[in-house]
Order: structure tokens, then sequence, then C-alpha cells
């Protein structure tokens, strides 16, 4: 009967020439690749310049013996990097408690009974291999969580990404009613915009736009709930919730408004018009959790505090961040306002009560810039075509109104009849009386005076009306 060939590259050491010949033939005809050494600094030399599955190390040699040997190696290899086997003449002596405390992997005694050196050296390499495997495939299962995190991180935050990779249940439908703080923004004037410019400019625009917000976003640890175009939807508290939610959204937004000077300045690089981008923040109670199909699934929020923030933003002027009285109780004294408003919001029985925030104080002392620019008179009002939008559709033909007084980012218009706050206007601007139309500009209405005239803040201006506006600012 054929005895079963081994493998495995050895090294076997020690100071006596015939028990290294003995143990290293006997090896050999068992399948082994074997090298000898005299010696503790052969072997570490040898051990440097080739690759072991294994050592058989002899514990009293001369120079330096077996266990400091043992010492160095256990410095640079673990014991399932480079399994070690010591050999000894003291069956029960301190040198194999102390090899062993060091990190020996088993001993044997002389004489050397083959069989048992052969048990625990083949013992040992299967162990050895087994660990191999397994960091193998633990590097692999590394990798495929690196990657999923890497493609799923572009769309979910990473920890929802955990939340799916190490929970069974992180891939389970269903949800939990929660207490968050929701973030919309969106920008002003962007489809006018991305109207004028090519698809390359939109994408190129938008990409930077968005992967800079994102960035801001769970710096602040909000996750990203939808890219909608180019509105952002954001929570604060899910998956993991914590105290400070509502001041961190708030400081969220404010570093975000921040972050627009970026964004417009690589514009301006890259031949894109400025934008500016409003902002709603609401708190309250949604179900949050797997939403979606077995096919199609995403990690978010659904209830009727997700709508209101949504109508909060359209409330909002480019540059403004206006929280819920919600979210404002929330944050406490820290919050930093301009004014308080009260809107009558679709689907709400009662009047919200929004807050204009210019800051937040505390630990995160942030401020939006002042660039309040009030309208001043012009000696001859501009006729312009007035259309109130209801939602983003028009109504009605335009009706006579002028622009009586002109800044840079507002107006004083004068229009029958008087549009009510918040309302959302288009204007036909006619650079002379009586003329044809130049250009557009959509605005929203700030204020109404008793008299009429309504307050309004420009949300996108095109070209040509830019234009006509230059000269009468000068």
């Amino acid at each position: 009967m054929s005895e079963e060939k081994e493998s495995g590259n050895l090294l076997v050491v020690d100071d006596n020439e015939m028990n290294r010949d003995m143990l290293s033939r006997r090896l050999e005809r068992r399948g082994f690749t074997v090298l000898t050494a005299e010696d503790g600094y052969k072997a570490l030399a040898l051990i440097a310049e080739k690759p072991f599955d294994l050592v058989l190390l002899d514990i009293m040699m001369p120079g330096i013996d077996g266990v400091e040997v043992l010492k160095r190696l256990r410095e640079k290899y673990t014991p399932s990097d480079l399994p070690v086997i010591m050999v000894t003449a003291k069956d029960s002596s301190e040198d194999v408690v102390q090899a062993l405390k060091v990190g020996a992997n088993d001993y044997v005694t002389k004489p050397i009974d083959f069989p048992v050196v052969l048990a625990r050296t083949t013992t040992q390499l299967t162990l050895k291999r087994a660990q191999e495997q397994l960091k193998q495939k633990s590097a692999e299962l590394e990798k495929r969580n690196a990657f999923i995190r890497k493609v799923f991180g572009r769309y979910l935050t990473d920890q929802v990404v955990d939340s799916l990779l190490e929970t069974p249940e992180g891939l389970a439908f269903g949800g939990e009613k929660r207490k968050v703080t929701i973030l919309m923004s969106d920008l002003r004037g962007f489809s006018s915009m991305s109207e004028r410019l090519g698809p390359e400019k939109v994408v190129l625009f938008l990409n930077h736009y968005l992967g800079l917000m994102a960035e801001v976003i769970t710096g602040y640890q909000g996750t990203i709930d939808e890219f909608i175009g180019d509105a952002v939807l954001a929570i604060f508290g899910a998956p993991v919730q914590r105290p400070d939610d509502a001041e961190r959204a708030v400081a969220c937004a404010l570093a975000m408004q921040r972050a627009m000077e970026q964004v417009n300045a690589f514009n301006r690089e890259h031949g894109v018009p400025d934008v500016e981008m409003g902002i709603g923040i609401n708190t309250g109670e949604v179900v949050v959790g797997n939403i979606g199909s077995d096919k199609r699934a995403k990690y978010g929020v659904v209830g009727s505090h997700v709508n209101l923030a949504g109508r909060i933003e359209t409330y909002t002027v480019g540059g403004q961040v206006l929280v819920a009285d919600t979210t404002a109780a929330e944050v406490g004294d820290q919050l930093l306002t301009r004014r308080t408003l009260k809107m009558e919001a679709k689907g709400m029985k009662d009047p919200i009560t929004l807050h204009d925030v210019m800051g937040l104080g505390g630990r995160h002392n942030l401020t939006l810039p002042d660039d309040e620019d009030p309208p001043r008179a012009l000696a001859i009002p501009v006729d312009v075509g007035v259309i109130i939008l209801e939602g983003k559709h028009l109504s009605g033909a335009p009706a006579p109104g002028q622009v009586l007084a002109l800044s840079r980012k507002s107006a004083w218009l004068a229009t029958t009849p008087a549009p009510v706050a918040t309302a959302n206007l288009k204007l036909h601007w006619h650079a002379v009386a009586g003329g044809p139309s130049v250009g557009e500009a959509y605005a929203k209405v700030m204020d109404v005076a008793p008299d009429g005239r309504a307050l309004i803040r420009f949300t996108s201006v095109t070209p040509e009306v830019t234009a006509a506006m230059t000269p009468l600012l000068e």
C-alpha cells in the first residue's frame, strides 16, 4: 500500500547533522520540499529569503537557541502565517513552556517518533491552509462589500448601506413611525436655465452642484433620500436618530447656502449662469423604512410632514432658509431669524408659522451673508406684463404693470389686481413703453404694501432682461 503524499515547504533547524539528515529525508519521502539549517542565524537568513509553510525548530542550539529564534520570527510572522513546531529533548522542561508562551504552535520530543512528527506537521499545515482560505474568503467578502458601498454609497448614506450589509433584516420591507427633520432644497430658475444650455453643460453643472451638496449633507450626518432633478430631499433622524437632528438640519441648510458661492464660481469658469437655492425644513412624525417592491426599493420617508417640507420650500426665494415652527422649537434659542411668517399651506387646516433663518449660534456658529439690496426708485418706471403662476402653470393673460423701484435681486411692482404674498409671477419685460417684450423674468411676491404695491424677489432672469436692467442699476 503506497503512502499518501503530502506537500509544503519545510525548514528543519537542528545543530545535529544526523538528526537533520534523518528527519529531512523521511519528510522528503512523504512529498515535502525540505531545506535544513544548522543554527539559528542560518535559519533566520533562509526564512528571510524563501517562503516556508512550517518550521521544525530545535530548542537547544549554540549561538542563539530556538526560543530566541522563535521570538524574532514572531515579530514578523503570526502563528497562522508561519507555524513553528519546537523539537526538544526535555518533555516537560521550562523551555517548552516558554516556547509555547512566545508563540510556538506545537512541540515534539527527542528521540523523534516520526509518525508523531508527521501527524503534528500535517495538522499544523491543514490549519494554516484553512486560515489562508478563510483570509481569502474574508478579503473577497470585504472586496465585495467595498464594491457595494462604493456603488450604493452614491445613492445611500454609509449607515443605510451598513444596515443592508450587516443585518439580515436590512432588506426587509416595512417601516416605523419616527420623528425626523426633513430638508428640501431646490434651485431657482433651473428649468429656464437648462433650456438655454446644452445638455453637456447641464449635466456638468448638476454633477458638480449635487456632489457638493451631498458632501455637505453627509458631513452633517444627514441621509440623502432622493435627488429629484435639481432638488434634494434629505432626512435627519433616520436611520440613526440623534437628539440634535433638527439643529444639524438647520446648520446643514446654512452650510449648503454658503456653499453656493463655490457652485457659482464653478459656473462662471464653465460659462454657466449663477444660480440660487431655496431650502425648507420641517420636523414631524413620519413613517420611515424600506419602501418599494422586490425588484426596486428605497430607504425613505412618507407622510404629511414630508409634503409640508416640500410646501415650505416653495415659499422660499434664492438664498433663503425657511423652517417650520416645530423645527424652530427643537433648535431653541440658538436659532437666529429675520422675521416670522404666517402662511396658508395647501392641505393644512390652519395657517403655518415659518421662520426666516439668518443664522445659528452655539457650536455651529453659522450665518448667511447679508446680501439685502433695497430697490431704488426709477426715474421712469418700466412697463411689464404680469402673469400669476398657479403651481407651474400660467393663469390668464398678462396684466399691465410697472416696475417702480429696482435692485439686482428685487423690485417694487405695481399691478392690478395686487398679487398676494408668496405668489409666483412671470414678468414680460418691456424696455420701451408700449414696445415689444425683450425677455422674461420670474419672481416671488415677498410682501404687499397697503397701497397694493408688491415687493418681489427675482428667482430667474433671462440674459436679455439682465441686459435691460443693467443701465437702470448704474
